[in-house]
């Protein structure tokens, strides 16, 4: 039987068209919006059912303590690492995400990052707009072509991402710990440092969390060598954000294409400064088509839960 008029906590500002279709078909209760907490819990707390919120805007389980009928959490984005999953399941709490529709706008990001940061294409273009060029030559960049992808995180936008680069006649490899992927034909590396010196681009796709937490250090950056590039789309909290900015400035490596920070929307000034870094403010799956896809499928999997209890795309907690 549908029930659609629940209650529904949305935890941030939305996509329009999520919006819209929350507001005409739940009881919404947008959080930035109210301003006496308690006042609120002690009306609405008991009666909200389900959380729309997103990867930036996560959950807090001092809030969530608050709603003791809540059954499910709905998420824009695939990462959920921002919402305390042993917690959900403690409470039994189902869980939503949107993988897969932003996996092409993901890949395509990291390879832009890849080209961006190769050609030089952020300082050329600020070289060109200084009136420099008709004083000299801009500096070479390097080729993609020939080059190894290494790539960290070979999960399906990983793939995607291997699929882009060998576009570009890159040779691929990806680290998994153990065993390599059996229907998988890229070269498989078991330990991340020998991945690193392997490549050329080091492409990082994990997802975020405890287990990946500065996953890659000062050793697989020294690993990874002068002549070759980072490049996340991951999350920030994968990369050891000042060993990272140490590598740069000793020149350890030879630049990187970052999407993701560690304290975002903060960027640390030594990367700001420097020529050989491109900075992105964490626009992976920033299109038109793929916003609206990941919009569709947020409210599908809020619609799909309050008329029969299940999700499109549950999370496995």
């Amino acid at each position: 039987m549908s029930d659609k008029k629940a209650d529904v906590l949305v935890w941030g500002p939305m996509h329009a068209s999520l919006t819209a279709g929350l507001n005409r078909d739940f009881n919404v209760h947008n959080l930035w919006e109210i301003k006496d907490l308690d006042a609120w819990v002690a009306e609405h707390g008991a009666k909200v059912r389900g959380v729309v919120t997103s990867g930036v805007f996560g959950t807090d389980n001092a809030l969530l303590e608050r709603l003791p009928n809540l059954e499910v959490v709905n998420s824009f984005g695939v990462g959920y690492d921002a919402n305390d999953t042993d917690y959900l399941a403690r409470r039994g709490i189902k869980l939503s995400n949107t993988p897969d529709v932003l996996n092409n706008a993901v890949a395509e990001t990291a390879l832009a990052l890849m080209l961006c940061v190769s050609r030089r294409i952020s300082e050329a273009e600020r070289f060109v707009r200084a009136g420099k060029w008709t004083s000299g030559k801009f500096p070479l960049g390097n080729d993609l072509c020939g080059k190894t992808c290494g790539i960290v995180g070979l999960g399906k936008i990983g793939k995607t991402i291997a699929k882009r680069a060998a576009g570009f006649d890159m040779n691929i490899a990806y680290y998994r710990r153990g065993q390599a992927y059996a229907d998988v034909s890229y070269t498989h590396y078991g330990d991340l440092q020998e991945l690193a010196r392997a490549s050329d681009y080091l492409v990082v796709i994990v997802p975020g969390g405890p287990e990946t937490e500065r996953l890659i250090n000062r050793d697989v950056l020294k690993a990874l060598g002068s002549r070759s590039f980072l490049i996340n789309v991951a999350r920030g909290s994968v990369v050891d954000e000042q060993a990272l900015v140490g590598a740069l400035l000793e020149g350890d490596i030879g630049g990187a294409g970052l999407d993701v920070f560690e304290d975002e929307p903060n960027v640390p000034a030594e990367l700001m400064k420097l020529d050989n870094v491109v900075l992105t403010p964490h626009i992976g799956s920033g299109t038109f088509e793929t916003r609206q896809a990941m919009a569709d499928l947020v409210f599908a999997n809020v619609s799909q839960y309050f008329e029969d209890s299940s999700l499109v795309t549950p999370v496995q907690l």
